[in-house]
């Protein structure tokens, strides 16, 4: 391996699959290969665009995806089953960079329980598999499932099959985040002790943050002689969710003097990134995430404002500017046009075409008439209401009245469309927010049930819009909604809404159960 390999950490990015698989987090295909596009322009070298047999949604977004990425390779997952495989090349084929990676479970509880296969079986299956895949595309990547609770002389036995067998890229997920720094380093230094033939491919990590050591096992990986790193948009993913890709980035560019690898990400891209999966996903940022968090350059105590004040370096190892964050003294309210709004809005890292532009100026003018100042919270705000309102959503929003107060019951009545049909509905309930729900149930009734609902002021005062967070779970499936409006029931009501429209969207894209890397 060259020193311009063995510098070089491919950062590999499944937003799109891992991340979709958090519970709650639906994306269409709009929004899909909107989060590709930015991952491409970024510098992102593999987009794992989804697992293509899946649904004929999961198949069509690969399929598009794959058309539409100019540099970054795109990845499709698949099953160790010949179906599996050739279902991901056909939706992989028109990519100029296509790649097929492929599974199976190998430690002694996925071997007994998932796959129900003995070691000599699973052997067998990852070189049938392997070699099948190959015979389609050249860039075929292999993962043991599970692979940090596999007995480490099977491991080195199946990872030996898959590279005869062709794989080009062995990734080593650490599937249910079970592994710590030392042990992640270990297992890789391992194989590359006892594999010759690991020095001519590439090696993967994949950890997964359930004791949240994702970001720590993956760089030790690193250390230890991994180049590419699997990670997600604010560690998105199952349970605990991923390795975040922002954390990975900005520890590889703030301590090169101990970890002395690069990567082609343009990190000025990064909160930009952030706040577009966060919007798409319905799933906030916590204020206190490492890099794109809302208080990662934020400093209450007075030791550490005046030590900024005086030195930015004694409190901060990174500049915000470095991951796109910029400061303007630009203040919005109801006398700004749209050259201003556009402005702003680039400085928050966001490029509108002009439609996008014009229906935003339009919310931020209604939003302005009731606010003497708009802040940028408040923008980002109406960007992921603008984001979500599409004229074929299922159900929409175009009237509401409530009453309430001391006396009983609280009313409420909407005007709702569905498939393009205008219904108006009256409706009562425990509060004016079971009334709205009531209400819009009425004209869409579905069994799903209400698991959280919680509002936040997006800023300070009175007249603050309200952000408000809607998740709702059928059959077992979750789906997130979300929404903002100085009116909090307006914004419930929208939010509520939103919900069912990725409710209707998860219906049609039933996915086969299953647990992947």
């Amino acid at each position: 391996m060259d020193k311009a390999v063995k510098d070089q950490v491919l950062i590999f990015d499944t937003t799109l699959r891992d991340g979709e698989q958090s519970p709650g987090a639906t994306m269409s295909l709009s929004e899909k290969i909107e989060i590709a596009a930015l991952l491409d322009e970024m510098g992102v070298d593999i987009i794992e665009a989804g697992f293509p047999i899946a649904s004929e949604g999961d198949f069509e977004a690969v399929s598009e995806i794959s058309k539409i990425i100019e540099i970054a390779s795109v990845c499709g997952l698949a099953r160790a089953n010949k179906v599996d495989i050739e279902r991901c090349w056909r939706a992989v084929e028109k990519s100029n960079k296509p790649r097929i990676h492929t599974f199976i479970g190998t430690s002694p509880l996925h071997r007994e329980f998932q796959v129900r296969l003995t070691k000599e079986q699973v052997l067998d299956k990852v070189f049938e598999t392997v070699k099948f895949a190959k015979t389609f595309c050249e860039d075929v990547q292999w993962s043991p499932m599970d692979a940090t609770r596999t007995e480490r002389d099977f491991l080195i036995k199946v990872v030996r099959v898959a590279i005869e067998a062709g794989a080009s890229t062995i990734n080593i997920p650490d599937t249910v985040g079970y592994t710590a720094p030392k042990e992640s380093a270990e297992i890789i230094k391992n194989l590359f002790a006892t594999i010759p033939e690991m020095k001519d491919i590439i090696v993967s990590t994949h950890c997964h943050n359930d004791l949240g050591m994702a970001t720590a096992n993956s760089l030790a990986a690193v250390e230890a002689g991994a180049r590419q790193v699997e990670c997600t948009i604010n560690g998105l993913g199952e349970r605990a969710g991923n390795t975040a890709l922002e954390e990975i980035a900005m520890a590889l560019r703030v301590r090169r003097d101990i970890l002395p690898f690069k990567t082609r990400l343009d990190t000025k891209k990064l909160i930009q990134a952030s706040r577009l999966v966060s919007t798409v996903s319905g799933f906030p940022v916590q204020f206190n995430k490492a890099i794109v968090g809302k208080n990662a350059f934020a400093h209450e105590s007075g030791i550490h404002q005046d030590g900024m004040l005086k030195h930015a370096g004694t409190f901060e190892i990174m500049k915000p500017e470095d991951i796109g964050l910029t400061e303007t003294n630009l203040v919005m309210g109801k006398h700004s046009g749209r050259a201003a709004l556009r402005k702003k809005i680039s400085d928050l890292g966001f490029n509108l075409g002009d439609n996008q532009l014009q229906d935003l100026f339009i919310r931020f003018k209604a939003l302005a008439d009731r606010k003497k100042e708009v802040y940028d919270e408040d923008l980002l705000a109406l960007l992921a209401d603008n984001s979500m309102a599409r004229n074929d959503e299922f159900l929409q929003l175009v009237d509401l009245e409530v009453k309430c107060g001391t006396s009983s019951p609280q009313t409420a009545k909407a005007v709702i469309v569905m498939q393009g049909k205008n219904y108006t509905v009256d409706s009562t309930g425990d509060g004016p927010v079971d009334a709205v729900f009531n209400a819009i149930k009425k004209v869409f009734p579905h069994s799903a049930h209400l698991q959280h609902f919680q509002i936040h002021a997006v800023t300070e005062g009175t007249d603050a819009q309200a952000t408000v967070s809607v998740r709702l779970e059928e059959a077992g499936k979750m789906v997130t909604g979300q929404s903002s409006d100085t009116d909090t029931v307006v914004a419930s009501a929208k939010a509520y809404i939103n919900s069912l429209n990725k409710l209707v969207l998860r219906r049609r894209k039933k996915a086969p159960d299953f647990v992947a890397n």
